[in-house]
């Protein structure tokens, strides 16, 4: 069955739906079984479209670190010596091949090559190369699937950020956590199924905005609530002064009985998804509170994550409460952290945003696995595109920066589903892939597909055309799973 929504014309109502299958009585029990919301108020369509897979899936949730800015992957993962045997000399252009290049180096009449001023050593059953600056993830290597050949089509950071997290170059499309809230729900009732945790690292940042996680033409409810590091993690959640939970209760049903009867004349779906919205809101004022609630941490987690993990805002604290969150059902928990956009001073800007994310990272992955919850969680890291062999500006042998490139780029994944190694090569420069290439229309389709959703099937009917996250491309990258 495709997962479009149906016309308010054509709406069915409990009645007609068992009639149209013949079922009976005896359907509407398996009906109770197969969408637990038949006889919970929901819309049949609302119902048929959450919680059910196209197919059995490997994983139930995903995590995703995302690396806003684009780390050097020259630097971290895809260990490149011809780079510091040919320190300085011009990258030939027999490699560059005429791609293009951003404003900032289009106008360098030399492109002198930059090795890595870090070491790489080999890590684990399938001898993965792992910069020193990451040794925390060199001990959980034997769980990631590090994929060295990723490639994007968009050069600069807005459109390839855009890209990443909606299959899009442009804004108002769905993104993927909306998607994956729109195909399965959340796993808990009192909890949003796509939930937004922001930090900041010292390097330069990027910025970060609301269209990356905006629910685009799908009904408002899929939206990402954005958590904050302040006293209340959800804006807007708390009752109003003067108004206690008896009377909150109140208002939100005559509230309800308003926007139905709207519903009944307007047909407007929004009307029922504002419904969703102040009821999922009431019920996260005592769930939110509990999972945000870091202090019963034990001090193994603690030790485990770092102590930053109990500083409100940090990249380790968003790690373990993606955990948690996870760990309550939150379908998809997307992380974002700022500061890996390195065109000058890298080796230090690097190496901060290293000591910000590595231990936190690999904590988790860890942590997921000791609780018996990797197996079912897909995990994610990367960033929006790569790094450039050659040097952005002048070259030292104690400094230099890296412009973008979208050619090829390095992530790693973990649990879900997903075979660990190392797949797909670049050339001996970094800068072009020479085996198993991976769009980010193939991650996408291969992401939905671990998570038991056929990408060309998970559509929304839209002005005329059928929409979906890998837009008319995307395959499944079989290599990428267990």
């Amino acid at each position: 069955m495709e997962k479009e929504v149906l016309e308010h014309g054509l709406n069915l109502n409990r009645r007609r739906f068992l009639t149209k299958l013949g079922m009976g009585i005896g359907g509407a029990a398996l009906g109770t079984l197969l969408i637990p919301d038949f006889f919970s108020g929901k819309d049949v369509e609302e119902a048929i479209v959450s919680g059910l897979p196209h197919f059995a899936p490997k994983a139930k949730r995903i995590i995703y670190l995302f690396q806003n800015g684009a780390p050097s992957q020259l630097d971290l993962f895809d260990y490149k010596p011809k780079l510091n045997e040919m320190q300085g000399q011009d990258l030939p252009e027999s490699v560059r091949q005429g791609q293009r290049l951003t404003g900032m180096t289009a106008n360098q009449s030399k492109f002198p090559l930059a090795g890595t001023l870090f070491k790489f050593n080999q890590y684990g059953e399938h001898r993965a190369w792992i910069s020193d600056l990451l040794p925390y993830t060199a001990r959980i290597v034997d769980d990631l699937c590090i994929v060295k050949s990723l490639y994007t089509e968009a050069i600069n950071h807005d459109p390839a950020l855009t890209f990443f997290q909606t299959g899009a170059q442009v804004g108002n499309r769905p993104s993927m956590g909306a998607w994956l809230s729109y195909g399965l729900g959340s796993e808990n009732k009192n909890l949003p199924a796509f939930c937004v945790l922001l930090s900041k690292g010292k390097g330069n940042g990027q910025g970060v905005y609301s269209k990356l996680w905006t629910n685009g033409f799908l009904d408002s409810v899929h939206q990402g609530v954005q958590f904050s590091n302040g006293e209340n993690p959800v804006l807007y959640l708390n009752d109003p002064d003067g108004m206690d939970k008896t009377e909150r209760r109140k208002m939100l049903d005559h509230l309800s009985e308003l926007n139905n009867e709207s519903y009944a004349v307007v047909g407007d779906p929004e009307i029922k998804a504002k419904v969703q919205q102040y009821e999922m809101a009431y019920r996260m004022q005592t769930a939110v509170p509990e999972v945000t609630d870091l202090s019963k941490e034990p001090e193994s987690i603690i030790k485990l994550y770092g102590p930053d993990c109990l500083v409100p805002g940090t990249y380790a604290a968003n790690c373990l409460l993606a955990r948690k969150l996870s760990e309550n059902g939150v379908r998809f928990v997307q992380l974002y952290h700022q500061g890996w956009d390195s065109h000058g001073n890298l080796p230090n800007e690097l190496a901060g945003q290293c000591r910000d994310t590595d231990q936190a990272s690999a904590a988790l992955v860890t942590d997921l696995k000791q609780r018996g919850m990797l197996d079912e969680t897909l995990v994610i890291w990367g960033g929006e595109f790569g790094r450039t062999n050659y040097c952005q500006g002048a070259l030292s042998k104690d400094n230099y920066g890296r412009d973008h490139h979208p050619r090829c780029f390095t992530m790693w994944m973990a649990g879900g589903g997903v075979k660990p190694g190392v797949y797909g090569e670049t050339d001996e420069f970094g800068y072009n892939i020479i085996k198993d290439p991976v769009h980010v229309h193939d991650f996408h389709a291969t992401a939905l597909h671990l998570m038991g959703l056929d990408h060309e099937r998970l559509v929304y009917k839209h002005l005329g055309r059928r929409y979906r996250l890998t837009d008319v491309a995307g395959k499944i990258v079989t290599g990428l799973m267990a």
